[in-house]
């Protein structure tokens, strides 16, 4: 549809506040950017920047331990996109940080690896390559929108 351009945030909802953004804040380097407050003063939400464009809302007061399963319904898990993943992953694992899946070339041509937040939200780290099968789409798609 026109008009939509792009994902704005993806929000979730932790268990402990303060882990998690230690998590994101502190391990996976996201800035915070803003916190939202209650009426009573305690916070709604942390606005965590990932672009200029792109943000992770932080709820806390989970009701439940961990994230649904793999084969759940509702969001299944987070993509970030990288640059160059073998810099990102040597910076993940100076931080400390555990993958959930080892790196690997997916399917759809694309290198990716796998993390897991401390409430079990799964993410998935890509470095999309030009000969996947995204990219040939998307190539394909700009032609024909130029014939069109």
């Amino acid at each position: 549809m026109r008009g939509i351009n792009g994902i704005g945030h993806v929000a979730i909802k932790v268990t402990d506040l303060d882990r998690s953004l230690a998590y994101y804040v502190g391990k996976l380097g996201f800035s915070e950017m803003m916190r939202l407050k209650k009426d009573d003063g305690s916070v709604w939400l942390v606005y965590l920047r990932i672009t200029d464009a792109q943000y992770l809302e932080v709820f806390p007061g989970a009701e439940n331990d961990r994230a649904p399963g793999w084969d759940a319904n509702g969001l299944n898990h987070v993509c970030l996109t990288v640059d160059d993943i073998d810099e990102v992953l040597a910076e993940i694992s100076a931080a400390g940080l555990e993958l959930l899946l080892p790196l690997k070339t997916a399917v759809d041509g694309n290198r990716q690896a796998w993390l897991e937040d401390p409430d079990g939200n799964r993410i998935e780290l890509m470095e999309m390559a030009p000969a996947s099968l995204q990219s040939k789409a998307i190539r394909r798609l700009h032609a024909e929108k130029a014939t069109a």
